[in-house]
């Protein structure tokens, strides 16, 4: 694993920002470079495979690199924290994007690994009890249902915070409390969203539960003609 640059003190970030806003480009790859640690500790919390962390990390400076160019230290926040978002939502395109390439997810799937290294899969982080084969068929779509609510229908925010609250697709599971402190914004706020978020997933269910009902009645109709 490749050794990174110690982060910038608040001062010396300070400079370098006032010397990209002169338009100073040495000044923008110094703020890359000695960022690039940040890049790694949020690759890491994914726990991938470590044979693609290089490649993580590539995409994950995609992220970095965004947010250097767009950063508004106006903003009264501090440079990693904003770049930590652009990081993760660039990390997250490129899992949304490979599962696009799946036709549907599979239970087995490995979707990270818990602290002593073991896989994690989809199964693992829902309890189920003894199941017949039709309720673990049941089972299986609506996980593939959930999956695509998650990244079709729930707007990024959202999603960020449901992943975050309930420990899904490799992140930690977290509090209200911390999740507001990481995103800076106010604990009922996140609240607020957590319930948003989950009541259009329960509305997603409702309108696809709805619509096999009046597929199903229409072909009984059609059987009787």
């Amino acid at each position: 694993m490749q050794a990174f640059q110690k982060p910038l003190s608040a001062k010396d970030e300070n400079e370098q920002l006032e010397r990209l806003k002169d338009g100073d480009p040495a000044a923008r790859e110094i703020l890359i470079e000695r960022n690039l640690r940040l890049v790694a500790h949020i690759v890491k919390k994914y726990n991938l495979p470590e044979r693609d962390f290089d490649d993580y990390i590539s995409i994950g400076t995609i992220g970095l690199i965004k947010a250097i160019d767009t950063f508004n230290p106006q903003k009264g926040i501090r440079l990693a924290t904003y770049a930590s978002r652009c990081i993760d939502n660039e990390l997250l395109m490129m899992f949304r994007s490979c599962r696009k390439q799946s036709r549907e997810v599979s239970l087995s799937e490995p979707i990270g690994s818990d602290h002593d290294g073991n896989e994690i899969t989809l199964i693992d982080i829902i309890e189920t009890e003894d199941e017949d084969v039709e309720e673990r068929l049941c089972l299986e779509n609506n996980i593939r249902k959930l999956h695509g609510y998650l990244f079709h229908s729930l707007e990024e925010r959202e999603r960020e915070i449901l992943l975050y609250r309930y420990g899904l697709y490799g992140y930690p599971e977290r509090t209200q409390r911390e999740i507001a402190d990481e995103l800076n914004i106010s604990r009922s706020y996140v609240s607020r969203i957590e319930k948003k978020a989950l009541a259009k997933l329960r509305e997603c269910y409702e309108k696809a539960a709805n619509t096999s009902h009046t597929l199903a009645y229409a072909s009984l109709q059609t059987d009787f003609i």
